[in-house]
């Protein structure tokens, strides 16, 4: 890959206080996660004090687009002029957004400066995995999967708790206002602890990638929110968002080709097979999270008859293992170098345990539920984390923040996409198996939703398990197929000390390929 000038060396790989550099990226992580699930918990009082309730998907809506479409370019950014400078410079970002979400007086502003925090969020995500990659050796990386994996599960099971306590005893404005501390603390521990050189690169900015690459995931992203939703999927407004996308996307891959310095290197996807591979087991694993996060608990409340208080706790069967078997895995993979049957087990365990929940009725108990859920915990503690460090081990240390940021950007998809079509799933089988198929508003809260015809409440929970059932067994099917994926891997053995290995295609690719035909 050609660049208008030569990079500086590389960060020193392992600097002496590097359990202190990660947690304070932990807690910028954490931020970020947590925000969203506050959010969403305290929209009701939001709306009841803004107004606007015709506009209150794009309070989630474009702090999602706006993360996923910013999140390759922080990552470039970082590869280019230095990692601390655009990590701290995003969670600058971040607690701004936060502030500003707080004091605003109308819905409209609310969306607005949720675009600031969104991008924030899409740095955050992507310079985390990032500086992991540079400042971790590949063979100890397992020793921290730990705790990314536990930020997912504070977040997800944090998040609804931590938002219901906010809007209940203070007011909503400290559902955004809580990040002030946080984030100016892990900006100050950041500043003194993260000692990396900075970089001043005079390189052209892929400004024509950026945009197209900004389209193609607007659209996608908007498709996948509206779809089935707002618009029917056959509707001109969603097969024109499909059509945008396709072409901005072949338009990004030819521009990508010939930047000098591309936003998204295509190499990292070409050189060493185990990188798309890792992509396609990342995306499933999105798609599984954020998909099961939001219908199990659905399930649970409108068919099991679970309290939706704490309808966070409601995830612990799946979330406490997800942190219990990533650590585990972790330690394996830095004592022996070897991390393959990991994301093939892991897959195993998802497909199993997602076509189990596909078989509940209304009559299975809830120990039981739990029980499939600790399966599904496992597939995610066992494939997740891994698959970042597969990709992670595919790329040579310039290209690290780019490669991570495309680690985020298909967790995110995953979601988006995994939420979108579940979503349309379910809207469409409770509608068929309700008293007239007419496909009556299904609702997504506990219990009947109102507005149902008389007679029709009695059979929501039959229907609504008929739903859960299909999105559960779309889910195994999927993960049948990262399962594919996860065999294919090459398993290159893992360095102890210094710089990821280099990617095959670049410089010490060959010995790269030696290594992998052995391990093969």
């Amino acid at each position: 890959m050609s660049a208008t000038a030569p990079l500086p060396p590389a960060e020193p790989a392992v600097p002496k206080n590097v359990r202190w550099v990660l947690l304070g990226v932990m807690l910028a992580m954490l931020l970020s996660m947590l925000d969203n699930m506050v959010v969403s918990t305290a929209m009701p009082t939001i709306v009841g004090d803004l107004g606007g309730l015709e506009h209150i998907s794009w309070v989630v809506t474009a702090y999602t687009l706006v993360t996923a479409v910013t999140t390759p370019v922080w990552g470039k950014f970082g590869d280019l002029y230095g990692r601390k400078t655009t990590y701290l410079a995003s969670i600058a970002v971040f607690v701004a957004g936060s502030a500003l979400c707080g004091a605003s007086r109308s819905m409209g502003e609310l969306i607005a400066f949720r675009v600031v925090q969104g991008i924030g969020a899409g740095g955050i995500g992507a310079g985390a995995f990032a500086l992991i990659g540079a400042l971790v050796p590949p063979r100890e990386r397992g020793k921290y999967q730990g705790m990314t994996a536990s930020v997912m599960a504070i977040g997800t099971v944090g998040g609804p708790l931590l938002g219901g306590f906010v809007t209940g005893h203070w007011d909503w404005r400290w559902a955004f206002y809580v990040n002030l501390p946080l984030g100016v603390l892990a900006l100050v521990w950041l500043w003194l602890t993260l000692h990396v050189p900075a970089r001043r690169v005079r390189a052209r900015i892929d400004w024509a990638g950026i945009a197209l690459l900004a389209v193609s995931i607007s659209a996608i992203v908007l498709a996948a929110t509206w779809a089935g939703v707002a618009y029917p999927w056959g509707s001109w407004r969603i097969l024109g968002l499909g059509a945008v996308a396709v072409l901005s996307l072949a338009l990004f891959v030819r521009v990508e080709r010939r930047a000098a310095e591309p936003l998204l290197p295509l190499g990292v996807f070409t050189g060493h097979r185990n990188y798309p591979l890792a992509m396609v087991m990342i995306l499933v694993a999105g798609v599984v999270m954020f998909g099961a996060g939001l219908y199990l608990p659905l399930f649970q409340q409108t068919v099991q008859g679970a309290s939706a208080t704490n309808s966070g706790l409601l995830m612990l069967p799946m979330m406490v293992p997800v942190v219990i078997v990533s650590t585990l895995a972790g330690k394996v993979m830095s004592a022996t170098g070897r991390y393959k049957v990991f994301p093939v087990l892991g897959t195993v365990f998802l497909t199993a345990g997602l076509g189990l929940l596909a078989t509940m009725d209304t009559g299975t108990p809830r120990p039981l539920t739990g029980l499939y859920m600790v399966l599904v915990g496992i597939g995610l503690g066992c494939t997740l984390q891994m698959a970042g460090t597969i990709a992670q081990n595919s790329v040579p240390l310039r290209d690290m923040g780019a490669a991570m940021s495309s680690v985020n950007l298909f967790r995110t998809l995953g979601g988006s996409l995994g939420v979108a079509v579940f979503g349309s799933l379910f809207t469409r089988s409770v509608g068929a198996h309700l008293p007239g198929g007419d496909g009556a508003d299904t609702g997504a809260g506990a219990g009947a939703p109102r507005g149902l015809p008389a007679g029709v409440g009695a059979a929501y929970p039959h229907a609504v398990t008929e739903g859960t059932g299909h999105i559960f067994l779309t889910g195994a099917v999927l993960c049948a197929l990262a399962f594919l994926a996860a065999l294919l891997v090459i398993e290159v053995p893992l360095k102890k000390a210094g710089p990821p290995a280099p990617a095959e295609g670049s410089e010490g690719g060959k010995d790269d390929k030696a290594s992998a035909a052995k391990a093969g």
